[in-house]
């Protein structure tokens, strides 16, 4: 392939060449996909239809939920197909496709865990006026500027990258990922790519800086609390974000910053798992395990009085 105008398709990494493995592997991403799906939908119903979670913190959970659940939507599925079909094709509006989606969810989700830390800073380092500063409208405000920034940024991101002359149509991972395509451009466009990379790195650091100074303030004012009932009711709304923000960040940081020279097709697929996976799946369970408030509404929509 000389270069991306003759690009019908692209080939992505597959699990193995042998069949069996194949339907293990279909199995595997099924169950996967399955119960994120399923936790992340029921994370949106207990918000949507229990009116005591009808708070700042909810609002923002339940659009996070939205972003998992479309992160795996994007990436998993056609894994799953190629898989069960035995192939490993992409058409090349497919893979922009998926570029675009996964880059609009994962740049949405970080911007969303950024904007949960203050307002969970505002609720317990300023109580008196959490409902002056997030209200209904600055919530709606800040969720529909975390969307647009992310729409723009994948849009820009995704416009760099299929600008670029590709010299092969093999990617090194079971969905079109920005680093992998990159590594196959023979483009000088991928210093303008590498640009936009190192931007990302940049706004990514600004965001964790400002969520670590952010939950320090947070821990200091929580140890100040007198009660210890109090305390615990104030760690019990941070640990989880906290939580799920050092899983999509370490996450993250195993993919594109690990040490590892040359690693291998599968050392590559089992990182993008870990961190595109992984943090979806698990952050339903981590949120209703450590929240009083999300276990009693997912039991009384499903009707589980006995729990």
């Amino acid at each position: 392939m000389s270069n991306q105008t003759s690009a019908t398709e692209f080939l992505l990494l597959e699990f193995s060449d042998v069949r069996e493995l194949q339907i293990v592997h279909f199995i595997v991403f099924l169950a996967l996909y399955s119960t994120t799906v399923a936790g992340n939908l029921l994370i949106i119903s207990v918000v949507v239809f229990d009116q005591h979670l009808h708070t700042p913190m909810y609002f923002f959970l339940m659009n996070l939920a939205m972003t998992d659940l479309g992160t795996v939507s994007v990436t998993i599925p056609k894994s799953m197909v190629n898989s069960l079909m035995n192939t490993r094709s992409i058409s090349y509006p497919g893979c922009i496709t998926q570029v675009y989606f996964f880059l609009l969810f994962a740049a949405s989700d970080y911007t969303l865990l950024t904007v949960m830390a203050h307002d969970r800073y505002v609720a317990i380092c300023n109580p008196l006026r959490y409902e002056t500063i997030m209200n209904k409208g600055a919530c709606i405000q800040m969720a529909t500027s975390a969307w647009l920034s992310s729409f723009l940024y994948a849009v820009l991101h995704t416009g760099t990258t299929f600008a670029m002359t590709f010299c092969s149509n093999i990617v090194d991972q079971f969905f079109c990922e920005v680093p992998q395509l990159v590594k196959i451009s023979c483009s000088d466009l991928y210093l303008v790519e590498s640009i936009l990379l190192i931007l990302s790195v940049t706004v990514a650091l600004g965001c964790f800086i400002f969520i670590v100074v952010t939950y320090v303030q947070i821990f200091t004012t929580v140890l100040r609390i007198p009660s210890s009932q109090g305390r615990q009711k104030a760690f019990s709304t941070c640990i989880p974000h906290l939580i799920v923000f050092s899983m999509f960040l370490f996450g993250g940081m195993l993919v594109y910053l690990r040490p590892i020279p040359h690693p291998s097709s599968h050392t590559n697929m089992a990182f993008a798992v870990i961190y595109s996976v992984i943090p979806p799946m698990m952050n339903p369970v981590i949120y209703s395990m450590r929240n009083k408030e999300i276990k009693l509404a997912m039991c009384k929509l499903l009707h589980l009085r006995w729990l």
